[in-house]
């Protein structure tokens, strides 16, 4: 398994990868940054990291992404975690295994200005030449625009795409590991989702196909671990979609529960089982969901 934790400057990246390496038997991989861009801001706060003594049980480096995936490919049942993503190159190459999952950590501007400050008063090598000091809070919040949205070198689209998120907005290292323990990293289900996580996701996924104007429902008919059919709410076949003005009680904005009778939508679980058909729903078949079905229509379901 391979965490890579991304996010703003002075966010907790190390700390949580402290966490990690002391508490859950991780091992931190370092890699270097493909371009000077990307050593300006951030380079200042590893240095930082590396002055503090932050520590390293078993220090690896690389210079590229390719051949730090080439060593967890060979390694993948080791735990690994690192902060150096560095750009969309290197999560690119590590979203090809299946045991890299990115996580951001963010916490509010004024605190990581804070942070910096306090860590940097401890470091000489983050004063300039004239020893004038840290940055001021409106000095950082320039640096830290430019970390993240520089056009060539921004992280905020990383950012984006983290599968797991956490928000470290307390200077409390007892309260950050108390999150971090809550939020379990380290599961392994984070990786790959189970069966029922998996089906239910299919139904979100079918309910983006919804064209009705009141709610998008999905759903999904299983049998076996495999899917029967899916199905998502709408007008029925060969009448205007429900978005384009096909039902007029959804388009009129008409208050949950009623004017039913005169609503055309049919229900995602309808479809599903309309698109299934009696020969192939059999004893064990599990409807998945994402919206709660209403006990007269689940009564009609079991008993039709």
């Amino acid at each position: 398994m391979l965490i890579g934790l991304c996010g703003g400057t002075c966010a907790g990246k190390q700390s949580v990868a402290n966490y990690l390496r002391d508490y859950q038997g991780f091992s931190q991989l370092y890699l270097a940054p493909s371009s000077t861009d990307q050593l300006s801001f951030e380079a200042q706060v590893n240095a930082l990291n590396t002055a503090n003594g932050s520590p390293c049980a078993e220090e690896r480096s690389f210079a590229t992404a390719e051949a730090l995936l080439e060593f967890i490919t060979k390694q993948w049942q080791r735990r690994w975690v690192t902060v150096d993503i560095w750009d969309e190159h290197v999560l690119e190459t590590l979203l090809c295994r299946p045991s890299f999952i990115l996580v951001s950590v963010d916490a509010p501007v004024s605190l990581r200005w804070e942070r910096f400050t306090e860590q940097s008063i401890r470091s000489s090598s983050l004063c300039d030449a004239k020893n004038r000091g840290p940055p001021t809070l409106a000095e950082f919040v320039l640096q830290d625009d430019d970390h993240l949205y520089n056009q060539q070198s921004g992280i905020a689209g990383l950012i984006d795409r983290a599968e797991v998120r956490l928000i470290n907005h307390t200077s409390s290292l007892e309260k950050l590991h108390n999150a971090l323990k809550v939020l379990d990293l380290a599961n392994d289900q984070r990786l790959r989702p189970n069966w029922d996580q998996y089906f239910m996701q299919l139904a979100s996924l079918a309910a983006r196909r919804s064209n009705c104007m009141k709610r998008r429902v999905g759903c999904v008919l299983v049998r076996e671990k495999r899917v029967i059919s899916t199905g998502y709410n709408g007008t029925p076949r060969n009448l205007r979609n429900c978005n384009e003005g096909g039902c007029a009680r959804c388009n009129a904005g008409t208050g949950a529960g009623v004017g039913l009778a005169t609503c055309l939508c049919i229900h995602a679980e309808e479809n599903a089982l309309l698109e299934a058909g009696r020969e192939r729903i059999r004893e064990g078949t599990i409807l998945y969901c994402d919206t709660l079905v209403a006990f007269l229509h689940l009564r009609r379901y079991l008993f039709d």
